[in-house]
């Protein structure tokens, strides 16, 4: 977890936040995710500069704690000259020790971000969930640090200007916002108003009409004319060629199955594929979700 200049932006990995929303409503289910309908509030970890940095790193750390569920954990910081943001050693417990780089000594509005991600590394620890690769890893855990709602804080250490920039996390402030979106969309909760810095709204806003878009492509019943059109052309070009896959980028598949066409396409709330016959009109009900959707195919 580190800091970056220039800022990379964009989607570049989309595919894997995608994989890692879908693992953690698999890992959690939706009763168990319905726990952290709420966000972590600004309150709980906000980082006073006459409050004494040891005192008031390990308050943090219990806010943080407490919110993402972990019992019997106690995160024990640390500050010392490191390469990367923060770390975190990951034992049996229940003790766990946390450095972070002395640069937060005087930067502690962002101290709070970096422990929601190390102490959600102690999260899936516990919950044995893993993706391979420590670049893949690292993203799993931006993304479930954002969407068990305690990410904000990631995207709100973004902060760029003419002659310097700083990113916290490894995912781009756009994939922040994308993963803030999502969560908004299971819970209704809209994290905008505890932003403070003047990048990260723009980030929040440009993620969630990706989702919004995710949310209007067919066979969804929610998409537009033009996308409509485009399906139907699609469809009739599978049904005469045995079931073709739609070009590249196509947020939709068909395939030939045992009972006719089938259209494959991905949750919009926890990005799972479902496949479904193509029949016309339907509700689907995703099996990893339990989200219901309403469809054209």
């Amino acid at each position: 977890m580190g800091t970056s200049s220039p800022v990379v932006h964009g989607y570049p990995h989309l595919a894997t936040v995608r994989a890692a929303i879908t693992a953690l409503h698999k890992r959690l289910s939706f009763d168990g995710l319905q726990g952290y309908a709420t966000s972590v509030l600004p309150a709980d970890v906000a980082f006073d500069d006459h409050e004494d940095l040891h005192l008031g790193a390990q308050r943090v750390a219990r806010a943080l704690v407490q919110h993402l569920r972990l019992p019997d954990a106690r995160m024990i910081v640390g500050y010392r000259e490191m390469q990367h943001a923060a770390g975190v050693e990951l034992a049996a417990g229940p003790e766990y020790f946390i450095e972070l780089n002395n640069r937060f000594r005087t930067h502690r509005r962002d101290i709070g971000a970096a422990l929601a991600h190390e102490i959600t590394h102690v999260l899936l620890h516990r919950l044995d969930l893993t993706f391979p690769g420590t670049r893949d890893n690292e993203i799993l855990t931006d993304t479930v640090t954002t969407y068990l709602g305690a990410g904000w804080l990631l995207l709100d250490a973004f902060r760029e200007d003419g002659v310097s920039s700083q990113k916290l996390g490894y995912l781009t402030p756009e994939e922040f916002g994308y993963v803030l979106a999502k969560r908004a969309g299971l819970f209704g909760e809209d994290p905008s108003p505890w932003f403070t810095s003047p990048q990260a709204y723009p980030a929040y806003a440009a993620g969630a009409a990706l989702a919004r878009r995710e949310a209007q492509q067919p066979p969804l019943v929610a998409a537009g004319w033009s996308g409509r059109r485009r399906y139907a052309k699609d469809r009739r070009y599978a049904q005469e060629h045995g079931g073709t896959r739609a070009g590249p980028g196509s947020p939709y598949s068909f395939e030939s199955g045992p009972d006719g066409l089938r259209v494959s396409f991905a949750c919009p709330t926890c990005c799972q594929r479902i496949r479904v016959g193509v029949r016309g009109r339907v509700r689907v009900r995703c099996g990893v979700c339990g989200g219901v959707q309403d469809c054209d195919t």
